[in-house]
């Protein structure tokens, strides 16, 4: 049987190709809402990180999500995911 391929998407954090199922996607839904997309299924534009506190700080300080959505993200959405970032860590 021919082996599955597993969908790539790069981190915006440090910019590694990863697979889809390892990263947390961030979605800017068609009303311009921010949120988390943990099951990676919701609709809108979505972006990439990895479970990794450091990506996030790269991504925060050099501005990717914003320039991925084309808008400025609210410090709300960064808290959520550090929270996030620790939980999965914890269950890891």
């Amino acid at each position: 049987m021919p082996v599955k391929k597993q969908p790539l998407r790069k981190c915006t954090g440090c910019g590694e190709s990863k697979p889809k199922r390892e990263l947390v996607r961030v979605v800017k839904s068609p009303e311009g809402e921010l949120s988390i997309d943990l099951t990676g299924k919701k609709n809108g534009r979505g972006a990439y990180i990895c479970p990794d506190a450091e990506c996030l700080k790269k991504a925060r300080k050099a501005k990717r999500l914003e320039r991925s959505f084309e808008m400025q993200v609210p410090d709300e959405i960064y808290e959520r995911l550090e929270k996030e970032l620790c939980a999965n860590a914890e269950q890891v």
